[in-house]
């Protein structure tokens, strides 16, 4: 099992930063987002 937690502070930023292409690049079973101030 493959975890991922990753502390984006601000999805909004994340977002622009390439984070879709990342989360649909990296296979995990669980993944944690903290700090997802919209």
């Amino acid at each position: 099992m493959k975890f991922i937690s990753w502390n984006v502070n601000g999805l909004r930023a994340c977002v622009t930063k390439g984070f879709t292409d990342f989360f649909n690049d990296i296979d995990a079973d669980f993944f944690c987002l903290q700090e997802t101030k919209l």
